[in-house]
């Protein structure tokens, strides 16, 4: 899953594959196609960003798009993506729809990967009734006769391919095989590469409706990430302030001592937990933080080292620098950031006899 960005699912259903694809976070479009597609009573809810997607943002974009269409229908938005799966669909094709199958899927569409799973119908006989599964079935192959397509298209194409499934047999009957046979069939990039023909865009997909409140709309949603501005500012900020805070509490428990018109701690302020030996170690060696009055200031230098905070910037201490500045205070010089000393957690501390007094210098 790590190299495939773009996947679009022919033949969605009720989207519960597009559903489980929206969480691994290397993807960034996914696309079901679907020539029964109906509009969405529910509004969409399985596929759009919930709370939590708001609150901790994913890393890279996502879009998710429902196309109402035919699977055998070239539609240039489709074209050159990673993965299009094609789960339990090919069976329900006509025989005229399946001899346009491959070329408008391995030929135009012509992705890094197709996933293609039907039946085995040596498996039928298994069931209590052993004709076809599903009454709208045009076909149901044996494992021979699968393959046979399989490799013959993906031989036209430029595809290797691989066969396995889901769905072992019960003891004694092993010889049937899987309950569903898989293809997984992969792009020859060398050979591919050499035959790319440029062709003119074609949008014959219909965007799917969905039905809210007697109103309709199109379902097209895009998730919150990292990638846009305001996400990227909120969880910078959100993980700067729990890490001042941790350390604004170990500051306000262990001793401390005044130097001029600064209190600045005789122990660490660095968490126990959460970093490693490392982390803390280069923690310790970094500038520390101090009081001035009703005020607690943080060094960026100090701040970076958290690997939270530091992951996010890429340890460029200017971007933290430009982005906390945006929603925190920060010194005059701007080289720290500057909280109240006492605010609703740390005053517990204080109601508690928690603090410890700064020592004269």
């Amino acid at each position: 899953m790590e190299e495939n960005k773009e996947i679009a699912d022919l033949g969605y259903g009720d989207a519960t594959l597009l559903w489980m694809l929206k969480y691994h976070r290397c993807v960034e479009c996914l696309v079901g196609v679907d020539i029964a597609a109906q509009p969405f009573e529910w509004g969409g809810g399985r596929l759009s960003p919930g709370v939590g997607g708001f609150i901790i943002p994913r890393e890279l974009d996502l879009t998710i798009t429902l196309y109402r269409g035919s699977v055998v229908q070239k539609d240039s938005r489709l074209r050159g993506f990673d993965l299009i799966t094609c789960i339990e669909l090919i069976e329900h094709l006509d025989s005229e729809d399946l001899a346009k199958f491959p070329e408008v899927v391995f030929g135009y569409f012509s992705p890094g990967m197709v996933v293609i799973s039907t039946p085995n119908s040596e498996f039928n006989p298994l069931f209590p009734a052993s004709t076809f599964r599903n009454p709208d079935h045009r076909f149901e192959w044996d494992r021979k006769q699968f393959q046979t397509w399989a490799l013959d298209v993906g031989k036209l194409y430029s595809y290797s391919v691989e066969f396995t499934g889901v769905g072992d047999p019960p003891a004694g009957a092993e010889h049937v095989g899987y309950c569903t046979q898989i293809g997984v069939f992969q792009k020859n990039i060398a050979k591919a590469t050499g035959s790319s023909i440029s062709e003119p865009e074609e949008h014959v997909y219909e965007v799917v409706s969905i039905l809210r409140e007697a109103a309709t709309r199109v379902y097209r949603t895009s998730y919150p990430s990292l990638q846009q501005r305001k996400y990227f500012r909120f969880t910078l900020s959100i993980e700067a302030v729990k890490a001042i805070d941790l350390m604004k509490s170990r500051f306000l428990r262990g001793l401390r001592k005044k130097e001029g018109d600064r209190v600045v701690p005789l122990g660490s302020c660095t968490p126990q937990h959460g970093l490693t030996e490392a982390q803390r170690a280069e923690i310790e060696q970094s500038p520390k933080p101090y009081s001035v009055g009703e005020n607690f200031y943080v060094p960026l230098e100090r701040l970076i080292i958290y690997p939270k905070v530091n992951h996010l910037v890429a340890g460029n201490v200017e971007k933290l620098r430009t982005v906390l500045a945006e929603g925190l205070r920060l010194n005059q010089d701007q080289t720290a950031v500057r909280v109240e000393l006492v605010d609703y957690n740390t005053q517990r501390l204080f109601d508690e006899h928690l603090v410890s007094p700064a020592l004269e210098s």
